[in-house]
């Protein structure tokens, strides 16, 4: 795995889970970063960062950001809203005309979005980046563990091989970054070193954060009465009983990926825990 010289890389989603730390890890390495954002001024990226103001769908944003790029980092959802982007063939294009030679794209579905086909037909060198579930999901628990020291949540029993975000970062940053495009047409799906169910987070977090932590199972309408409080959609709540009641095998197969791009052990809830624990105190 040999790194290519220092290269002009865009990140899109700069700000997000796994953008920011691409962001990080990208400039250690000696790289140039452009990352577009919707909000510059409220970005807190590094200060060597060139910030673009905009987003995927806006057409003109894009055409600045990519202008100068060899490469892309290119989120495959509406940053805002995570809803899927409609503009895909554009996005490509733009790609394309403005000279970046490869690109990666985080999934946000298990279908094939509209982006994703683009990319594969625009010529570019494409690698599809898909976590089974970020570890970062798991914040959602932080105001109750904080408050109260508890955790409500349904589906006890289902495993998930959930996967550092920064270890996805750390994928793309290969791909994107490699001296030869071996990582070109590839779809990388990324797990953890560990599949645990709920009440197994539950036990990591008491751990790590030294405290007592106590689990409370929802029942299945119950849980679906807090995602519908929560906006989601009825699309979206299907895909998460779907996620949870039978999920994909790969949803808790835990795999080597991280490890076989990186040549570094994909890191644990442990450690992702450790590294956030200011959020649950």
């Amino acid at each position: 795995m040999t790194s290519m010289a220092p290269t002009s890389i865009l990140v899109t989603g700069a700000t997000g889970n796994v953008g920011r730390p691409l962001v990080e890890q990208l400039l250690a390495t000696g790289h140039r970063v452009r990352a577009l954002t919707r909000n510059p001024g409220a970005a807190e990226l590094p200060a060597e960062t060139d910030l673009v103001a905009g987003n995927l769908k806006d057409p003109h944003s894009l055409d600045v950001a990519m202008g100068g790029m060899e490469a892309a980092h290119l989120i495959g959802f509406d940053g805002a809203d995570y809803s899927p982007l409609d503009n895909g063939e554009q996005i490509a294009e733009t790609a394309v005309r403005k000279g970046v030679r490869r690109v990666t794209l985080l999934k946000g579905d298990l279908e094939k979005s509209d982006l994703e086909r683009a990319v594969e037909a625009s010529g570019l060198a494409w690698t599809h980046l898909a976590p089974v579930e970020f570890m970062s999901n798991v914040l959602e628990w932080a105001d109750s563990i904080r408050a109260e020291g508890v955790v409500r949540d349904g589906f006890p029993d289902s495993p998930s091989a959930m996967v550092h975000d920064a270890d996805i970062a750390a994928v793309a940053a290969v791909a994107l970054t490699s001296a030869a495009d071996e990582h070109a047409g590839r779809e990388y799906w990324l797990t953890g070193p560990e599949a645990l169910t709920a009440p197994q987070k539950v036990a990591v977090l008491a751990e790590v954060l030294g405290r007592p932590i106590r689990f409370e199972e929802l029942t299945r309408d119950q849980i679906v009465g807090q995602w519908r409080e929560q906006g989601w959609s009825d699309g979206d709540i299907e895909f998460f009983l779907a996620m949870r009641t039978n999920p994909p095998e790969a949803g808790y197969t835990v795999l080597p990926t991280v490890e076989e791009v990186t040549g570094r052990p994909a890191r644990t809830f442990a450690q992702w825990v450790s590294s956030n624990r200011e959020a649950f105190s």
